[in-house]
């Protein structure tokens, strides 16, 4: 009988020195963003990747939206005098290979002002050596513990 996750075995991910290469494709989507650079930010993703937030509507329960990625790059590249600020903290960065998953608690300024807050939640994928971003799924509230 095989046992996995026995006592004194390392059942963490392999990251071999990844960490820093993810958070660089993650930094890049959102240096994109403050700059309003689309192109940055389209660099930071896989091709078709998806896109969802998830959200409390004020009927209540709980809603997912799907975004094409095309509608969140016209977003960022139409221009708009606030810079969209998307402060993040690195939580659990977990690597296996040529996939990541990565948690990132977040709080959003619209041009210095306090928007929102939530969490991210990143899967990545090494594609011809680069990360690239396939799945994105967020939270959105306005007050954050």
């Amino acid at each position: 009988m095989c046992l996995s996750g026995t006592p004194g075995q390392d059942t963490r991910p392999m990251q071999n020195g990844e960490e820093e290469a993810v958070k660089k494709t993650i930094g890049l989507l959102f240096d994109g963003m403050r700059k309003g650079d689309s192109s940055m930010v389209k660099a930071a993703f896989a091709p078709e990747p998806t896109l969802q937030t998830i959200s409390t509507p004020p009927a209540g329960g709980t809603k997912v939206k799907t975004e094409a990625l095309q509608r969140f790059l016209d977003a960022v590249g139409t221009p708009h005098t606030d810079v969209w600020d998307e402060r993040i903290e690195y939580g659990r960065i977990s690597i296996d290979g040529a996939l990541a998953s990565v948690w990132t608690p977040y709080q959003f300024y619209l041009g210095g002002k306090y928007s929102h807050c939530g969490v991210n939640s990143f899967q990545l994928v090494k594609l011809e050596g680069e990360w690239k971003i396939v799945y994105l799924i967020d939270t959105r509230r306005k007050e954050c513990k």
